[in-house]
């Protein structure tokens, strides 16, 4: 098994948010079998790809980004990037002020408050999985990722020392900003993220699922793997996780299938594939899971080249 090349995390402050310019956006073309080590940032952060499926590892999950979802990151939460396939990685940064978590300029929270009493914060201090609109997408590949000052060499192609954004462009990137809050602020939710849980037996079971979920299908197979009882790890499950291990299987096996949807994949194919003899029983994993039919829920995870490819990584 070949071992991914590990790439030091972006000098991220040649796009630092600030309160003049409280979004920023930076793209950056990753190849498979890549990543990015565990880093973390003072301001807040959306990741999603144009193209292709990345893992993200944050605070105690594992989530699978296609380009139909984004994952919110907090502040000050470490997270890291492994790429699956050839990836377009765009990630937005968003500047917090004081007593703001999430997708608000301090004016827009006091509009808010102002006018539908305060909004409910609590969400925004965690990872969480948002759906990407059609139009949030349009948005993003509208926004200038030119950096700050020069690239490293390690970082990109070098590029002279970027000119500084005109009062037109700045006023463009205002406006394109506060729609893409907006955007964030109405994004539906989307229950998906595998928790990960903090011993080390159980830690690496858990991660051997990640990488092939479908070598076992059992808790006793698995557990041959890793050198502990069944008994052992399913009360590990329930004392970390408060889960079974079949339960937190099933999230793997959803993550897995949206990737797959990602390709363009057929319904009937993702369930052979993750193992299962029926379509139906595929189905029945699926509404236990989110609570609506698979043709709902994937609904729209495969993006054409066309629709992905507004701009360049620089």
């Amino acid at each position: 098994m070949s071992t991914a090349r590990a790439l030091a995390p972006l000098t991220a402050s040649v796009h630092q948010p600030t309160a003049a310019r409280p979004l920023r956006a930076r793209l950056r073309r990753l190849d498979p079998h890549e990543r990015v080590d565990a880093h973390r940032h003072d301001w807040a952060q959306l990741a999603f790809a144009l193209e292709g499926v990345t893992r993200l590892q944050a605070e105690h999950g594992t989530y699978l980004v296609p380009p139909s979802r984004a994952l919110w990151i907090p502040p000050g939460v470490e997270h890291a990037v492994t790429v699956l396939e050839p990836v377009t990685l765009v990630t937005l940064y968003l500047h917090q002020e004081a007593g703001v978590c999430g997708p608000w300029t301090a004016p827009e929270l006091a509009a808010a408050m102002t006018e539908a009493g305060p909004p409910d914060l609590t969400a925004w201090h965690q990872c969480r999985v948002l759906e990407v609109s059609a139009l949030t997408r349009a948005l993003v590949e509208q926004l200038d990722p030119q950096a700050d000052r020069p690239l490293r060499g390690d970082e990109g192609p070098q590029t002279p020392p970027p000119p500084a954004p005109d009062a037109r462009s700045r006023r463009r990137e205002d406006l394109l900003a506060a729609l893409l809050r907006d955007e964030l602020r109405r994004a539906a939710p989307v229950p998906l993220g595998v928790p990960m849980p903090q011993d080390k037996r159980l830690r690496a079971l858990c991660q051997a699922v990640l990488d092939a979920p479908c070598r076992h299908a059992t808790l006793a197979d698995w557990s041959r793997d890793v050198g502990a009882s069944p008994r052992t790890l399913a009360r590990l499950f329930q004392q970390q996780l408060s889960t079974r291990f079949g339960l937190w299987r099933e999230q793997v096996l959803l993550a897995q299938a949206l990737s797959l949807a990602a390709q363009g994949r057929p319904m009937a194919w993702i369930a052979a594939e993750l193992g299962y003899a029926h379509p139906s029983a595929f189905s029945a994993m699926v509404r236990r899971q989110v609570g609506m039919p698979p043709s709902r829920f994937f609904a729209g995870a495969a993006v054409t080249p066309a629709s992905a490819g507004g701009r360049q990584a620089r």
